[in-house]
């Protein structure tokens, strides 16, 4: 092995030029390129384990592990499984902010990953806790060398220096994903897209054309008055589950929700038709989703969920619009306005889809069902509804 100096020096500089020309890099990515450097620095490294917790509304956390050159990701589920944590070195590192370390040259009764490792050949561990400026969240490194007699000092003072020039590389990407994350979470990922570019000016909106879809629950006010809020929550969730699968499915954006309506749009590209095809998809489907929960909630006795969805198409404004310190990236236009009241239409018809004539219109060779000319509400002339049978 080189001079301690000298080897600190190299693995330094590589890792800078290396996360700077790969600033898209995952964090996976970058524990394997660390791994494969501090091997061909000359460090017996078997096997490393990168573990992170998450801000993410699916995930708890992710565990990068590398062991001979091979490297594969595993994520825990929020809510999932903690058992494997609990008394495991992670937990102690995390508990104690300080490096674990551990000679396997007898078996080892208190810890069962150590054991585990030991049987493989393992010989030495070392965990260090990667200290975050966000200490609400732990992040910790494992290293383990099947080199007879384990690491040496130098060894180990290399793979915790190591660990500490990794840490703001690491809470970087951590930070980008988050942050890419939490955007698509509330604000959807086209429109996260747009922030993270930059579309940071309130009243600037882009023109687009799209198909609108909004939906909402039926009887919702009645059943949230009557029944615990723990089930009301429960069925909402259920109800989005249902809708945003769908919608998804076929490239639309849910822009926002609110209370127990959603609002989405399919955007054309530039110069294409208005995507209607991919929104009778997401319309149909969400009425075969729907089908398919009430049967599950039939059995567990609980109450059946009955829907409205309005589809509309046209040009709308897409942009900020707020105040100049909370911003909402949504769209407005007059086919959104035609579709929200739409919906009340649809209750007064008991449909569960109604399409406007503009939808219609534009949806060439589908047979749409003519519902006749009704009174919506704001708009002064009678509309044709149409309605998706």
């Amino acid at each position: 092995m080189n001079d301690p100096l000298t080897l600190m020096t190299d693995f330094t500089r590589w890792l800078v030029e290396t996360a700077a020309e790969t600033r898209d890099m995952r964090a996976g990515e970058l524990h394997r390129l660390l791994c494969d450097k501090l091997v061909a620095l000359g460090i017996p490294l078997w096997r490393s384990s990168l573990g992170l917790e998450l801000l993410n509304p699916e995930f708890e956390g992710v565990q990068l592990r590398w062991v001979a050159h091979e490297a594969s990701i595993d994520t825990l589920p929020r809510g999932g499984d903690w058992s494997d944590y609990e008394n495991s070195p992670a937990q102690i590192v995390d508990n104690t902010g300080k490096p674990y370390r551990r000679k396997l040259d007898a078996p080892v009764t208190d810890l069962a990953l150590l054991e585990d490792l030991r049987r493989d050949g393992a010989t030495d561990y070392l965990i260090v806790p990667l200290p975050f400026l966000d200490q609400q969240r732990t992040a910790h490194i494992s290293f383990a060398s099947q080199k007879p007699g384990g690491f040496s000092d130098r060894e180990i003072a290399a793979l915790s220096d190591a660990a500490l020039l990794l840490t703001p590389y690491a809470e970087r990407f951590m930070w980008r994903r988050s942050s890419d994350t939490l955007l698509t979470t509330y604000v959807g990922r086209r429109s996260a897209a747009k922030v993270f570019g930059g579309a940071l000016d309130r009243g600037k909106a882009e023109i687009i054309t799209a198909t609108i879809l909004i939906a909402d629950m039926r009887g919702f006010t009645q059943y949230s008055d009557t029944r615990p809020i723990g089930n009301v929550l429960s069925t909402l969730n259920d109800f989005f589950d249902a809708l945003v699968a769908a919608i998804e499915a076929q490239g639309g954006e849910v822009l926002k929700f609110i209370g127990d309506a959603l609002l989405a749009i399919f955007p054309a590209n530039d110069g294409q038709p208005v995507p209607t095809a991919p929104a009778i998809a997401a319309a149909l489907d969400i009425r075969h989703r729907i089908a398919a929960l009430n049967v599950e909630r039939t059995t567990a006795s609980r109450t059946q969920i009955r829907f409205g969805l309005a589809l509309d198409a046209g040009e709308i404004a897409y942009g900020n619009i707020g105040s100049r310190t909370r911003l909402d990236f949504t769209a407005i236009g007059p086919a959104i306005n035609r579709a929200s009241r739409l919906i009340e239409l649809a209750k007064r018809l008991d449909r569960d889809i109604v399409v406007s004539e503009s939808f219609a219109g534009a949806a060439q060779g589908f047979d749409f069902q003519n519902l006749g000319h009704h009174r919506v509400r704001d708009i002064a002339e009678t509309q044709p509804v149409f309605a998706i049978a």
